[in-house]
């Protein structure tokens, strides 16, 4: 691999991580800690994010249980998930909350893969970029004479590949999420 293209390998690794923090926030027909993720709980006079103030299990494939650390942040807890705006209804049982999930419909499947696609072309919106600075890159050292015209091409075709690479490395986890999203 050419020293361009590591140079810009961790951009192209952020951009392939962050779409897969971004897409596990989807929800699918399964319960999923991971749904819960970015819900900050006021709790004590600051906003702590939720894993932080009480466990979270799953205990079947469509429902959650959240049991706090602390017994008298549950009405926190509670309101933080209903302000969250999940499609969820959190059950206070006095001591845990319990999360449902609920079957999601034909149409709220394919809404989640409408929202799936978006965050995929964005995540190669940001590979295209890296791309486009590391092919600017390449080129800058070839006019200023530190790289052979030969070397210009190969070291192109290198951050080419690498790219197509990444590009199926992304497809392939939308695809995957998809058919999560759809299986009934």
């Amino acid at each position: 691999m050419n020293q361009y293209l590591q140079q810009h390998q961790n951009e192209l690794n952020q951009a392939v991580e962050f779409f897969k923090k971004d897409i596990a926030s989807i929800r699918t027909g399964r319960a999923n800690p991971a749904m819960l993720d970015g819900i900050l709980v006021s709790a004590y006079g600051a906003k702590a994010p939720l894993q932080q103030v009480g466990s979270i299990s799953v205990v079947d494939a469509r429902c959650l249980v959240i049991s706090p650390w602390d017994k008298n942040v549950l009405k926190d807890i509670e309101k933080a998930i209903s302000e969250a705006d999940l499609g969820v209804n959190p059950v206070n049982e006095g001591d845990k909350i319990r999360i449902t999930m609920p079957q999601p419909t034909e149409e709220d499947r394919r809404e989640r893969v409408k929202k799936l696609n978006e965050k995929l072309e964005r995540a190669k919106v940001n590979v295209r970029q890296a791309r486009d600075k590391i092919k600017e890159v390449i080129e800058r050292a070839e006019s200023d004479k530190e790289i052979a015209e030969d070397d210009k091409f190969r070291f192109l075709k290198e951050m080419e590949e690498e790219i197509k690479k990444r590009n199926d490395e992304l497809q392939e986890l939308r695809d995957k999420k998809e058919k999560e999203i759809m299986t009934i």
